[in-house]
């Protein structure tokens, strides 16, 4: 039987030490969802306006290393022995926690898929998505963001009924994206 998601971050709460975290140490517990979690948190962090580029470039480090097939993401050692107050840590997710356990009466186990197969291909689409959202353009990392955000949810709960649909938004993102670019081109060649 699956746990969900919320279940594992309150053993996160539950179990997290006193004094304070590292992020090594939340990345270990979480398992095979902190990619998942990891992609969550940077891609709602991306629809921050201005924030784009640089989220572009983080999301872009573990979308690689799920290309590559790791099985959880390997963070550079400076920023995984990184140490957080477990109190924040615990305030952050006892706010994170209920809306999941919302969001999971929707999101869940169906339509299985094989997880190391679908976690290269997830990968790879959102390293495509990285690159639309490196344009400095107002507004344009919305959509982008808003497809991880689903990409990473459909891992999270191995949904695979929400991972197709995210994945159509993602086709449809980057067909977007294209369209502007070659617009944007030929204006260009007619000054």
């Amino acid at each position: 039987m699956r746990v969900a998601t919320s279940v594992i971050l309150e053993g996160l709460v539950r179990d997290a030490p006193d004094s304070d975290v590292t992020l090594e140490w939340i990345v270990a517990n979480l398992r095979e969802r902190s990619f998942g979690i990891v992609l969550l948190i940077i891609s709602a962090v991306g629809l921050v306006p201005g924030t784009s580029p640089v989220v572009g470039i983080l999301l872009a480090i573990p979308a690689i290393q799920m290309v590559l097939g790791r099985q959880e993401p390997m963070l550079p050692r400076r920023i995984a022995r990184r140490r957080l107050s477990t109190s924040r840590l615990v305030r952050l997710l006892r706010r994170v926690i209920p809306i999941l356990k919302r969001m999971e009466r929707i999101v869940r186990p169906r339509w299985p898929t094989p997880f190391d197969m679908t976690k290269r291909v997830v990968g790879f689409v959102i390293l495509l998505l990285c690159v639309t959202l490196l344009a400095p353009i107002p507004f344009s990392q919305v959509i982008p963001a808003l497809v991880i955000m689903a990409l990473a949810l459909a891992l999270l709960e191995q949904d695979g009924v929400l991972l197709g649909l995210a994945l159509v938004a993602a086709l449809l993102s980057l067909a977007i994206t294209a369209g502007a670019v070659w617009g944007t081109i030929e204006a260009g060649l007619l000054l």
